[in-house]
């Protein structure tokens, strides 16, 4: 269903409390070291605050466990941001109470302040109602613009949906289902879907759910390993699932059967040692020596897939190749991140590692969407219901 859109709401002199994901990393004097998260939540501020709104931004950082930890506060993000749109944004204290409630209520149109971290309060991860409504006193009309928490079921994200008239979702929630959306729905073919990453435990609902809708799968990362080795191809000393064995066979069985094809690494790269410097070598698919650790797809496999990377309409891209932090290891996830940007089709990347790969190698700006959220990307591609966008208001309501 169609849902609400921050375009659809009467924002002049109204508090908006907006939930983003300000989850940004600090370095050792406390400044954000990433400010991309930040970046990418600018529409939906700069829209607010340009239509004469009241903003109330609210976000999380780290995992605090319920309890203050100052060096979580986002007082950084706060700074960082006020740099950004060049007006200050008021860092408070804390994210409900009195003095809170004393604050937002001294805004002015055109105004922008932060709530403190809301994971300081325990009540925030269990969604608790009481904390839910403090929260909803300090806005008039809510904005969900953080789609990398839409698969958690927060106050934040839908607890105080249920106290306040109209939510919608910001322009980088709307972007990123239209984007994921489209993915699932009519994707221009032929569609390649892409998976790495060290665990296909954490994978195998995504990848089944793209065996119905892509026309490729390929599978990189140590997640091919499990299924080499269900396949009956020794993979030495390579990171393997033993408990997923029969899951990885029977899904193999069914992608035989299926619409995509699952494709699985022809060549890899090993060491001796996952570290720089261990010896490296190249092997076929007869399999992996004893006492060896894959760490990369082989040049075989490169070319493979990127054959059907350029061949490509639709790419979506979650998970490295291979281990790409250390820079001996990353030639297969570089080639494969080259062949992406180079896409002439539309190029969605899932979040997480992917993301940090694309960054390294300067290719971010040559992709059609980086999604924010990886565990929300994967479990909307799985298809399944986001709560957080499932608390959206719908359009014609």
């Amino acid at each position: 269903m169609e849902k609400l859109f921050i375009e659809d709401l009467d924002l002049k002199g109204a508090r908006v409390l907006m939930r983003v994901d300000f989850n940004v990393p600090l370095d050792a004097d406390g400044r954000v070291a990433d400010d991309s998260r930040i970046r990418a939540a600018l529409p939906s501020i700069e829209h607010v605050l340009g239509h004469g709104g009241k903003l109330v931004l609210m976000s999380h950082l780290g995992r605090p466990k319920g309890r203050p930890v100052p060096s979580m506060s986002l007082a950084p993000a706060a700074a960082r941001l006020g740099e950004l749109i060049g007006k200050p944004v008021r860092q408070l204290d804390d994210c409900v109470g009195p003095e809170v409630e004393a604050a937002v209520a001294a805004m002015a149109p055109g105004d922008a302040v932060m709530l403190e971290n809301l994971r300081f309060h325990p009540e925030e991860e269990k969604n608790d109602p009481v904390f839910s409504k403090a929260l909803a006193a300090l806005g008039d009309l809510y904005v969900n613009d953080a789609f990398g928490t839409a698969h958690r079921a927060h106050a934040s994200t839908v607890g105080v949906t249920r106290f306040l008239p109209r939510a919608a979702a910001g322009f980088l929630m709307r972007d990123e289902l239209e984007y994921l959306g489209k993915l699932l729905s009519d994707p221009a073919r032929p569609f390649v879907a892409i998976l790495g990453g060290a665990k296909i435990s954490t994978k195998i609902a995504v990848i089944e759910s793209l065996l119905r809708k892509a026309d490729r799968v390929l599978i990189g990362g140590a997640m091919s390993y499990t299924l080499l080795e269900a396949q009956g191809v020794p993979v030495g000393a390579s990171l393997v699932e033993p408990r997923m064995r029969e899951t990885a066979r029977g899904m193999l069985e069914a992608a035989s059967r299926g619409r995509a094809p699952l494709l699985l690494p022809e060549d890899h790269r090993i060491a001796e040692k996952v570290e720089e410097g261990s010896p490296l070598r190249t092997v076929g698919r007869d399999g992996i020596p004893a006492g060896w650790i894959g760490v990369d797809i082989g040049p075989r496999t490169v070319a493979c897939y990127g054959a059907e990377i350029d061949a490509a309409h639709t790419i979506f891209w979650n998970g490295p190749m291979g281990v790409y932090e250390v820079p001996a290891f990353a030639a297969g996830t570089r080639e494969i991140a080259r062949r992406v940007a180079a896409s002439r089709g539309v190029s969605v990347i899932g979040g997480g590692d992917s993301v940090a790969a694309v960054n390294e190698f300067g290719l971010a700006d040559r992709i059609t969407h980086i999604s924010t959220g990886g565990g929300a990307s994967l479990e909307f591609l799985e298809g399944r219901e986001l709560p957080g966008v499932a608390a959206l208001t719908e359009a014609y309501s």
